[in-house]
């Protein structure tokens, strides 16, 4: 119980005081590893101070618990993802695989072919692939088209939940949909995914400025995939092929 000093000015707060005469209803005589004896010069401003002490040691102890659990649990998307970690993108991107990389993200679940979320940093992540863009899947929020279920498998098999990439940034961080935008490369052989998915005829290019700086990389993979004749070029006539039927 708070007790206001007779006279104080501070009439906003309330402070601490000798306790009157009589202890309040329910006021313990038991105090830390002994029995009070009531009416003992100062037992009365120990024991409140004890209490005081005790509470302040609970409080303490419960933040910590809880500090603990949000650290330790499960990515979320509720916080931003700490963006320092990706790296800055170089003045060139190789045109094959470049040796293994530093990991700065793990994928958590591929959502479509251009599309995955991701461990970053403990936070979950959503990261759309810079440059590239791969039909829409069966069962997506737009109607489906030609090659999109097999870009989303595709993508799947290069990156399955566990993998460890390095994710890479260009300008813009964002898209209008909040998510990070990157260039991804899987960690443990340096594979540039976005390039492989053109390369292999699985999505063509898209792209937006200012996030151009591997412009050149990818429509040379376009390029190559369309003279080979490789997967939406040849199964579909091209990307955007709206499937027959979907709505």
């Amino acid at each position: 119980m708070l007790w206001r000093r007779a006279g104080h000015r501070h009439h906003h707060r309330a402070t601490l005081s000798d306790a009157p005469a009589s202890p309040p209803p329910g006021e313990a005589d038991y105090r830390v590893g002994r029995r009070a004896r009531p009416g003992a010069p100062g037992h009365r401003f120990r024991d409140r101070t004890s209490v005081r002490v005790a509470a302040l040691a609970a409080g303490c102890a419960a933040a910590w618990a809880g500090w603990q659990y949000f650290d330790q649990a499960e990515p979320t998307a509720d916080a931003a993802a700490p963006t320092a970690a990706l790296s800055v993108v170089a003045d060139a991107a190789p045109d094959e695989g470049i040796p293994a990389l530093e990991p700065n993200a793990v994928v958590l679940t591929v959502i479509d072919g251009d599309t995955m979320d991701v461990d970053l940093g403990g936070r979950r992540a959503t990261v759309r692939f810079i440059g590239i863009d791969t039909p829409e899947k069966t069962g997506g929020y737009l109607p489906a088209e030609c090659g999109g279920d097999a870009a989303t498998l595709r993508t799947a098999e290069l990156l399955p939940p566990g993998t460890e990439v390095h994710l890479q940034r260009d300008q813009e961080l964002y898209d209008r949909y909040d998510r990070l935008l990157a260039y991804v490369y899987r960690a443990s052989d340096g594979l540039f995914v976005n390039r492989y998915l053109v390369l292999d005829g699985y999505a063509g290019t898209m792209h937006f400025e200012p996030n151009t700086q591997h412009r050149a990389v990818l429509d040379t993979a376009e390029a190559a995939a369309r003279a080979a004749g490789r997967g939406i070029w040849v199964d579909c006539g091209g990307p955007n092929q709206q499937l027959e039927g979907a709505s």
